[in-house]
């Protein structure tokens, strides 16, 4: 309950994008209208808006091209072999359809998932040297230490300066304030001492 589960828009773009070379004036339509969903969610961030005029903009605007989108490929998937690659590309949108839409609801939701694939990027890239951490206690390590330097990116904390004044302080701190060590809490303590 509370958890809304959705499906990527350049993933769809992706499938249709396949299918150009089967199917070139239906993909070609698929992908006009996945762009100007992506141009209205251009033209929300350019104008900085509001997560409840994303909502109304999104509402207003994308659904009625999804629900054109939807009724066309409901339409088209019946004229289509299931194997080619355009039949492909139908089929995993209309699979996908409500999890597709779902980002209309709620302007905190993105229309893909490309933020969170490039935050992850490096962890999928170094899998296999995971591998060989020696062992698992320094598996479970190595993830704790990236986990930290993920929380330094995101808090846009400086890691080496961060891990400097963690160990220079861990020792010393009371454990009740253990807290203080964490990355997200570094920055304030740093503009503390800047001023």
């Amino acid at each position: 309950k509370g958890i809304t589960h959705l499906a990527c828009w350049a993933h769809a773009r992706r499938e249709f994008e396949k299918a150009l070379q089967n199917d070139r004036p239906r993909a070609e339509k698929a992908l006009m209208m996945i762009q100007k969903l992506y141009k209205i969610e251009r033209r929300a961030k350019e104008e900085q808006l509001a997560a409840e005029k994303i909502k109304e903009l999104r509402l207003k605007e994308s659904l009625p091209v999804i629900n054109q989108m939807g009724k066309w490929i409901f339409e088209e998937i019946k004229n289509t072999l299931p194997k080619s690659q355009i039949g492909k590309a139908m089929a995993y949108a209309y699979a996908r359809w409500d999890a597709l839409s779902a980002y209309l609801n709620d302007g905190h939701l993105q229309i893909d998932n490309n933020l969170i694939e490039n935050a992850i990027r490096p962890v999928a890239l170094g899998r296999k040297n995971y591998l060989f951490a020696g062992s698992h206690e320094a598996a479970q390590r190595s993830a704790m230490i990236y986990s930290f330097f993920a929380i330094c990116k995101k808090h846009e904390v400086n890691p080496f300066k961060w891990l400097k004044h963690t160990l220079l302080n861990i020792s010393s701190i009371n454990h009740k304030n253990l807290k203080d060590l964490y990355p997200q809490n570094y920055k304030q303590i740093s503009d503390k001492s800047n001023m």
